[in-house]
C-alpha cells in the first residue's frame, strides 16, 4: 500500500525524523490559512498524488506571497497532473500540501527497501539527491552506497555513520544524520514498510538534516497489525478494478495488453502471461483466483477482467488440485451468461474433475474454445483475438 507524501512525513515524524512543517489542503482557502499559520516568507505548494516526478509536470511550486500561493493552489487542485510515472492519462489532484520553505545547502538521497536478494533491509545513500535513483544507477552507479542490515543485530550507530561518511558529511552533520537514519530505520521496521525513499534529503544552511520529500510503501499482508496505517489508504489513487478484486480475495493487477487472464496460482499465472507473449499476444492482467475459489469468486473474476475496455479476448487456464475443474467451468459459464460475453474465450482445464468440467463447457451452448494444453490454448486465444480485430 502506498500513501501520500504528507502522510509519510507524518509517520516519519513520529519516530524522530526531521520534516518541514506543513499542512494538507483541499481548497485554496485552506491552503491560504495553512500558509498564514506557518508564517513566511516562502512556501512550497505540492500536489499530492501517488506518483513521482511531480515537479516535472507542474505539481510543485515555490511561492513568495499569499496571492501567489492562492493562485498556485487554485490551479493545482482539480488539475490532471501528468508525470513520467502516471502515464499519459495523468492523475487528478484532489489535495495539496503547503509546506514551509527550506534553506537548501545540499540535496542528497536516502532510501530503504527489503532486498529480495539478501532477504534483509538495505539502506541506499547517494550524493545525487533530487534525481531519479534509477537514472543515477544507470549512469553513475559508483555514486550509490548500499548498506545491508543483519536482522539479528538490527541497525547500529556505525551503519548510520557509514551513510553520513558516504554522503561526504562532517562534524555535527554526521551526528544529525546518525539520528536521522536511526529514526528512519525504526519507522521502516515498526510499520512493516517495504520501501522508504527520501529524495531529496537536504542539508540546510544551518547544518540541519531534513526530509524534504518522502515516499513510503507498506506490506499489504502486515496491515492487520497497523490499523492507523491502513486508514491512510486513498482509494482514489488506486485502480477501481484492483479495489474490487481485493473485496473478493482475488489477486489482480492491471496490465497494458489485450488478452485477459484468469489462472489459479501465481506461478502458473506468470507462466500463462509469458506464453501469451511468446505467441505474439499481450496479457491485459495478472489474475490469480487462488486454490479454493468458489463459483461466485470465479464469476466476479470474470466481471473484473471484462471491466477493462482493452480486453479483446480471455484465456482461462486452470490446474485443478484443490480447485476443482467443474467449479471453474460452472463459474465461467455463469459469468459468460451474466456479462453477455462479447469477446473470444479460450479455456484450458487440467486436473481434478477435468472431464466433468469440459462436459459443462460443452453443454453450455456458449462459443467457448477449449485448449488441449497451455501452448495450444495460448495459440488459440492469440489467433482468435487477431481474427476478431
Amino acid at each position: 500500500m502506498n500513501i501520500h507524501e504528507y502522510q509519510a512525513k507524518g509517520v516519519l515524524a513520529q519516530y524522530g525524523v526531521t520534516v518541514p512543517r506543513g499542512g494538507v489542503a483541499y481548497t485554496p482557502q485552506e491552503a491560504n490559512k495553512i500558509a498564514q499559520d506557518l508564517g513566511g516568507p516562502v512556501w512550497v505548494v505540492k500536489a499530492q498524488i501517488h506518483a513521482g516526478g511531480r515537479g516535472k509536470g507542474g505539481g510543485v511550486k515555490v511561492v513568495k506571497s499569499l496571492d501567489e500561493l492562492t493562485s498556485a493552489a487554485s490551479s493545482m487542485i482539480g488539475m490532471t497532473l501528468v508525470t513520467p510515472q502516471t502515464g499519459p492519462q495523468g492523475r487528478l489532484v484532489r489535495r495539496i500540501y503547503v509546506e514551509e520553505g527550506a534553506d537548501i545547502a545540499r540535496e542528497l538521497y536516502l532510501g530503504m527497501l527489503v532486498d529480495r536478494g539478501t532477504s534483509r533491509v538495505s539502506i541506499m545513500a547517494s550524493t545525487e539527491g533530487g534525481m531519479d535513483i534509477e537514472e543515477v544507477a544507470a549512469k553513475s552507479p559508483e555514486k550509490i552506497t548500499v548498506i545491508t542490515i543483519d536482522p539479528a543485530t538490527g541497525i547500529q550507530p556505525f551503519h548510520a555513520r557509514k551513510v553520513a561518511f558516504a554522503l561526504g558529511l562532517e562534524g555535527d552533520q554526521v551526528k544529525a544524520t546518525v539520528r536521522f537514519v536511526l529514526g528512519a530505520y525504526k519507522a521502516f521496521i515498526a510499520t512493516d514498510a517495504s520501501l522508504l525513499e527520501i529524495n531529496p534529503l537536504v542539508i540546510t544552511g544551518s547544518g540541519g538534516v531534513v526530509a524534504l520529500d518522502a515516499k513510503m510503501n507498506f506490506d499489504d499482508n502486515a496491515l492487520f497489525r497497523h490499523k492507523d496505517i491502513a486508514e491512510l489508504r486513498d482509494e482514489n489513487e488506486e485502480d477501481p478494478a484492483e479495489i474490487e478484486a481485493q473485496k473478493h480475495d482475488l489477486n489482480y493487477i492491471k496490465l497494458d495488453g489485450s488478452i485477459g487472464c484468469m489462472v489459479n496460482g501465481a506461478g502458473l499465472a506468470m507462466a500463462t502471461m509469458d506464453i501469451i507473449k511468446l505467441f505474439g499476444g499481450a496479457p491485459a492482467n495478472f489474475l490469480d483466483v487462488g486454490g479454493g475459489a468458489s463459483k461466485e469468486r470465479v464469476t466476479e473474476a470474470f466481471k473484473i477482467i471484462l471491466s477493462d475496455a482493452n480486453v479483446e479476448g480471455i484465456l482461462v487456464n486452470i490446474f485443478g488440485g484443490i480447485m476443482r475443474c467443474d467449479v471453474i467451468a460452472e463459474g465461467v459459464v455463469a459469468a459468460a451468461r451474466d456479462v453477455s460475453l462479447h469477446v473470444p474465450l479460450v479455456v484450458r482445464l487440467e486436473g481434478t474433475n477435468v472431464e466433468l468440467g469440459k462436459e459443462i463447457l460443452a453443454k453450455s451452448g456458449l462459443p467457448i474454445i477449449t485448449g488441449d494444453d497451455l501452448g495450444d490454448a495460448a495459440r488459440k486465444i492469440v489467433k482468435a483475438v487477431e481474427e476478431a480485430a
